[in-house]
């Protein structure tokens, strides 16, 4: 069973290094997400951020203005996950503590 979960993690590394040396080099200005326009003829939308941050939403924090106002739902929907996530811990550690008072009264 060891060796099997050592095997899983080996070619679960190799798929991930085959895919990452298909990614473009970060710092080409030919890639497409330093494009003004996209291969549909849109302009790309990240572009549209830094250029109108400030002048949409009037704050200077460019974060701040793209997670609160141009992703408002889906930044609701992360943070909604991310507090599920974070209660049911604290109900399951609850549990077990007052699992473990009423074994220690016995």
């Amino acid at each position: 069973m060891k060796y099997l979960k050592l095997l899983l993690i080996i070619a679960f590394t190799l798929v991930l290094l085959f895919a990452a040396s298909d990614l473009p080099y970060r710092g080409n200005p030919d890639n497409q997400m330093n494009q003004e326009v996209s291969m549909t003829g849109t302009e790309v939308p990240g572009n549209y951020y830094i250029q109108e941050a400030y002048n949409d939403a009037h704050t200077p924090n460019i974060v701040t203005v793209i997670l609160g106002d141009y992703r408002s739902i889906d930044t609701l929907g992360e943070q909604i996950v991310i507090f599920t996530a974070g209660l049911i811990v604290f109900l399951l550690l609850r549990n077990r503590k007052e699992e473990e008072g009423e074994d220690n009264d016995k």
